[in-house]
């Protein structure tokens, strides 16, 4: 009878056991896609630690644009400009407060021949000439409306208006090209998973059809929105809710969000040292990079840009320098 009892125990043990892992099989598939496209091929890397021409320290913002490659190199205080293939050609800014000058300069976006530039420190957005001119100055420290407390990436809209992520102020704010307020996402100093909540924001990107795109950097996800301003759709872990992990599709800290010319979707994967390729819906396409110190890898993938031919350039933040990747084949 006791060896009865201890069979019918084991069999019980083994279902609990299949089921447990027939659940988990079914969780990784729906939590963690394969890859559709073939990854990015490394084509190759400058830049080193230091201040000079084509030194960098912390490079975490980067922009394509005209055969040219703008670099925030953020704790020099300065943009750095190159051509495709990493010769250097130029350089503005320099540290303080004053129009021209930089503090901490973030995430950069080029609209109309102009290079917006948020700067961490300075808590405002610098417009500059694509040739290093200051232009003008829009918005100061503060959580009021059109304010800003460390915003770490802006994006325009077809007919000008600004979209900034606020990074402390935990929000998305939408100005008109002077800055006057319009409206915003999120709630003032208040973080949150739910749709239209963030948790540090850090990058914002328009999509081909106006669809905006935010990274919401702690949150560990992307937030869609329509070009109205209607939450679409959110994607980044289990249910998109703040859990980070290593897996397709997951982040751990998104910090830059860039679009193609076909509408596809890169996230700067930071803590994964990694890039991501998704949809514009969402799906997750492939991945590239790892961590390490060689080519092909990142210490902190922080900022992305696109150029027209499908070219991918990288802030590498940790080991200072710019990557550059072509599509896979």
């Amino acid at each position: 009878m006791a060896s009865i009892k201890r069979r019918t125990v084991l069999k019980a043990a083994g279902a609990i056991m299949a089921g447990l892992a027939s659940l988990a099989l079914v969780g990784w598939i729906a939590f963690v896609p394969y890859a559709k496209e073939p990854a990015y091929e490394f084509a190759g890397a400058w830049g080193e630690k230091g201040s000079g021409p084509g030194q960098f320290s912390d490079p975490t913002g980067i922009a394509v644009a005209g055969g040219e490659v703008f670099v925030a190199d953020s704790r020099n205080d300065r943009i750095q400009v190159f051509d495709l293939d990493g010769h250097f050609k130029r350089q503005f800014g320099r540290s303080g407060e004053a129009a021209g000058q930089l503090g901490r300069p973030m995430n950069l976006t080029i609209w109309n021949n102009e290079l917006y530039v948020p700067e961490y420190f300075n808590d405002r957005i610098q417009v500059f000439g694509l040739d290093g001119t200051s232009k003008r100055v829009i918005g100061k420290a503060g959580n009021g409306p059109g304010e800003f407390s460390a915003p770490g990436g802006v994006a325009v809209t077809a007919k000008g208006d600004l979209l900034v992520a606020d990074f402390y102020n935990h929000r998305v704010q939408l100005l008109k090209p002077d800055g006057t307020f319009i409206r915003q996402w999120g709630e003032t100093g208040q973080t949150g998973h739910a749709a239209g909540r963030f948790y540090y924001p850090t990058d914002v990107a328009v999509g081909r059809n106006g669809s905006i795109y935010m990274a919401d950097g702690y949150g560990n996800r992307i937030q869609i929105f329509s070009p109205q301003g209607t939450f679409l759709r959110k994607w980044g872990g289990p249910f998109a809710r703040g859990i980070y992990g290593p897996f397709n599709g997951w982040f751990t800290t998104a910090t830059s969000v860039a679009i193609d010319a076909e509408g596809n979707v890169f996230v700067a994967d930071f803590y994964n040292d990694r890039i991501q390729k998704f949809s514009a819906d969402g799906d997750f396409l492939t991945s590239f990079g790892g961590k390490g110190a060689g080519p092909g890898q990142f210490e902190h993938a922080i900022a992305i840009a696109v150029a027209k031919d499908g070219t991918l350039f990288a802030a590498d933040f940790g080991n200072n320098r710019i990557e550059k990747w072509r599509p896979g084949r």
